[in-house]
């Protein structure tokens, strides 16, 4: 049976991956929290924040997956790894 998504699904692995992206980001400008410097405060206000995002955007995708394969009678993890390959590694289109 082939897997089937929906955009909503896209969706939402696009915002877990972009807010994935923004924590990545931050810690490249910001560099290790333990460096010789460290993090201001407002540095360390803005990774927690960058990070709690992150984590529900991804818990927010997660149960996506977890709903809409037990709806479809889908097999959760094959439909979770086609998710993100269609968000990460999208097929060119033509044009």
């Amino acid at each position: 049976m082939a897997i089937e998504l929906n955009d909503d699904l896209l969706a939402l692995q696009r915002a877990a991956d972009e807010a994935h992206a923004q924590l990545k980001a931050l810690s490249e400008e910001y560099g290790r929290p333990t460096q010789e410097v460290g993090w201001t405060e407002e540095q360390h206000a803005a990774w927690d924040e960058a990070l709690e995002v992150w984590r529900q955007r991804g818990a927010e995708a997660q149960q996506a997956v977890t709903d809409h394969a037990a709806a479809t009678s889908q097999d959760r993890g094959k439909l979770e790894a086609e998710v993100k390959k269609a968000v990460r590694h999208p097929e060119p289109t033509e044009g």
